[in-house]
């Protein structure tokens, strides 16, 4: 099967098998949701394990392909992008996970729309972004995706894929994760808010505040005030658990609104 990848949408197609067969495994009488099939290769095992399989394929011509090629009962193909879905019309809201090799592009986007829907997955990321996911306090990786994926995902990683399982061939390796939600009640204010402290994650906690004031709309004396008072306010952000964050963010939230 030969089909000419654009980059633009970040189309890496996985080629091998068995690694398929792995996620698919996950599928077991589910009703799946999967982001960009590609060439098909997980499709076609996720429809042999599913309980319904919903594909969604922005490129009119790998949708046209795939349409032609898969005709399982149990598979719904959708060109569309996975985004501007109206989840009432496609069935979405009623899936029970995500299997996806989704594009590197995609990924923090993905993330972001399995937290807020509390929906689990199995993924193939890249493998970077994988290690920023699963990254400890005080190390070099952990970053605003370490916190918001602690906080909302017990993350756990099932395989390394090395990169000659793709076509075209990338220039990293990925990895399998599966992710269990933590029915976390987060809000997006709450997330910007950790972002903002996350941005300057080697400053203690008082600095960190006092650095971001021109995003949370507060004078000098305000910001400065509520930083001294802030919980751990001496401590270096990057070494704080992604709780302490979230601590912190609840803290700034409330003095901004008092």
């Amino acid at each position: 099967m030969y089909f000419k990848s654009k980059k633009s949408l970040g189309q890496v197609f996985l080629i091998t098998e068995s690694i398929a067969e792995k996620e698919a495994v996950h599928a077991a009488g589910k009703t799946v949701i999967e982001i960009g099939p590609g060439l098909g290769i997980l499709t076609r095992k996720l429809c042999e394990n599913a309980k319904k399989v919903v594909a969604v394929e922005k490129d009119r011509d790998l949708y046209e392909m795939l349409k032609n090629e898969i005709h399982s009962k149990n598979l719904v193909l959708i060109n569309n992008d996975f985004f501007d879905i109206s989840a009432s019309r496609t069935g979405i809201e009623k899936a029970d996970i995500m299997i996806s090799n989704i594009p590197y592009n995609l990924s923090g986007k993905v993330i972001g729309w399995l937290a807020k829907n509390n929906m689990q997955a199995v993924l193939c990321l890249q493998k970077e972004f994988v290690d920023h996911m699963l990254a400890k306090p005080d190390t070099h990786d952990y970053s605003k995706l370490s916190v918001i994926s602690a906080l909302f995902f017990r993350v756990t990683k099932i395989m390394n894929v090395p990169k000659g399982n793709f076509r075209p061939v990338p220039k990293v390796d990925s990895v399998i994760i599966y992710m269990k939600p933590l029915k976390a009640r987060i809000s997006e204010r709450l997330v910007w808010m950790i972002g903002l402290l996350m941005q300057h994650k080697k400053k203690t906690v008082r600095n960190a505040i006092i650095d971001s004031r021109k995003y949370l709309g507060m004078e000098k004396d305000e910001i400065i005030s509520v930083a001294n008072s802030v919980y751990m306010s001496d401590k270096k952000v990057f070494k704080l658990a992604p709780e302490e964050i979230l601590k912190i963010a609840e803290y700034l939230d409330h003095a901004i609104a008092a």
